[in-house]
């Protein structure tokens, strides 16, 4: 094929919600407006809290700390752009921008895989271990933790990176989602695409199925711990520790699995678009909920802030 044909697409246009148009479209433009804002919002107020407030500064709620700065950012990488593509009716976005958020997107739901992996590791130690809980999770095994899940997140991904700025694009250039999802994206491309394609299969291990069964394993450990208390409120109060968590993580997993496994026909292609608006933009609303409901700590510290509020 010549060199004019390769670099003759030099921008994509995303589709978005083709069925979404008239005011059914300014209604789910406002929606996701009013739940990205919401959600920034008490992101914010959460990791000012768990800053400034002594009762909150336990390994827990620094693991939920930096867990919500990651899905401030991840919502912000996909989000005003999705509001752009939703008000025109779908957008252009040129291939450097796309290859940049299809990285940015897989840099951090990696860094994220991983950072809930720890969350359950925490957990596993507390109420597995608890009289070395402490010793063993020092303020410097916790800052190490969160480095290298960012480090790991943004360096394994620098592969896929390298290899979709090589990826030449000379035919059809539209994308059928409301952003640039690695899929898609590589499929349109023209070049030889297995490498590509083996080798995100390959690093799909590190960073989706070794820290889901990492989880699972804790949580096994986790039952097993809490089946062996023998009053029931003891059991009930040790498990409401892992709780917000542990829904955190089936949310999470259940729909990062189900993104990925559902087979790639048109009919599925709107099941995907949805399922992967739930992950990108609902999924992050309810986490800072769930756990300000679940947690007492959290919950004791909001109902003094409020009640300051209101005097």
């Amino acid at each position: 094929m010549s060199k004019v044909n390769q670099s003759s697409v030099t921008e994509f246009l995303l589709l978005g919600f083709p069925d979404v148009t008239g005011y059914k479209a300014i209604v789910f433009f406002t929606a996701v407006v009013l739940i990205y804002v919401f959600t920034l919002m008490i992101n914010a107020i959460v990791i000012v809290l768990v800053s400034i407030k002594p009762q909150l500064h336990s390994p827990m709620y620094f693991f939920l700390q930096q867990l919500l700065f990651i899905e401030s950012m991840f919502l912000t990488l996909i989000v005003p752009n999705m509001l752009r593509v939703i008000w025109l009716g779908g957008a252009r976005v040129s291939v450097g921008g796309c290859i940049t958020q299809t990285y940015m997107y897989c840099a951090i739901g990696c860094t994220e895989c991983h950072l809930l992996t720890v969350m359950a590791y925490d957990r596993y130690l507390a109420i597995c271990n608890p009289l070395r809980y402490n010793t063993i999770m020092d303020t410097r095994l916790q800052n190490l933790l969160v480095i290298y899940c960012w480090v790991f997140g943004f360096l394994v991904t620098q592969i896929t990176l390298n290899l979709l700025c090589h990826l030449e694009f000379c035919g059809p250039h539209v994308i059928d989602h409301f952003f640039c999802d690695v899929g898609p994206f590589i499929e349109l491309s023209c070049s030889y695409k297995v490498v590509l394609q083996l080798e995100i299969l390959i690093i799909s291990v590190p960073i989706i199925v070794i820290p889901f069964i990492l989880v699972t394993v804790s949580y096994v450990y986790v039952f097993i711990t809490i089946l062996g208390i023998s009053s029931a409120k003891g059991r009930k109060k040790t498990f409401s520790t892992c709780s917000s968590h542990l829904t955190v993580v089936t949310l999470y997993f259940g729909t990062l699995i189900t993104i990925y496994t559902v087979p790639s026909n048109e009919y599925a292609l709107s099941i995907n678009k949805l399922i992967s608006f739930l992950y990108i933009v609902v999924t992050p609303l309810f986490n800072p909920i769930i756990y300000c409901l679940r947690n007492q700590e959290m919950r004791l510290v909001l109902e003094k802030l409020f009640r300051r509020r209101e005097k």
